[in-house]
């Protein structure tokens, strides 16, 4: 997920934003693509963590609305996938201030990651693949090897990584505690957003 704001807006960094929003709270608005998706949820941690409020600003559909509203000033920031911010970022139509990676991305080095500000921030999209429950151990260590081996390959990684996208392969038992792991970062936004919905 990467933090990108309206060059009008004035911020060039998080620390800026946050300093910002902090003196005028709710009025920072922030585009997402739809209640409950991820750049929803990223938007909720950031206020969490940061102990600010923005104003939620969704749109359905995909990101290209919503950048565009970023781009004109209409909406001061874009919680967003790297590809749905990417020509815009490109352009300088908008200005990339984070990245919510655990590190610095490497196609990206001058964008500083939440975490610099935020320590501990992380919020990324990820892909498991799962089996149904009984498969023997033999299958799914089999089917989780060769998708190592194929994830690995550096051809796929220097696709994957100019659209913002990496490959993190795992044990079967790596990717359970990963998703537990995820799970308890995630359930409590989830509860404040269902409770504030009442």
């Amino acid at each position: 997920m990467f933090l990108a704001v309206a060059p009008s807006l004035g911020i060039s960094t998080l620390r800026e934003l946050i300093t910002r929003a902090k003196k005028a709270p709710g009025e920072i608005t922030y585009a997402t693509t739809g209640i409950g998706r991820l750049t929803h949820l990223t938007g909720e941690l950031l206020q969490r963590e940061a102990g600010i409020k923005l104003l939620l600003v969704p749109y359905t559909g995909g990101p290209s609305h919503a950048v565009t509203d970023v781009a004109t000033g209409r909406v001061a920031m874009i919680i967003e996938g790297y590809s749905g911010v990417a020509g815009a970022a490109r352009s300088g139509s908008i200005k990339l201030i984070a990245v919510a990676s655990a590190k610095r991305l490497a196609e990206f080095p001058d964008v500083p990651t939440v975490a610099e500000t935020i320590p501990g921030f992380q919020a990324t999209g990820w892909a498991v693949l799962v089996a149904p429950i009984g498969t023997p151990e033999a299958i799914i260590d089999k089917i989780s090897e060769d998708l190592r081996k194929v994830t690995l390959d550096p051809e796929l990684q220097r696709k994957l990584a100019p659209l913002g996208s990496y490959r993190n392969p795992m044990s079967a038992a790596e990717t359970t505690a990963f998703v537990h792991k995820q799970q308890q970062t995630w359930q409590p936004i989830l509860d404040e957003i269902a409770k504030n919905q009442r």
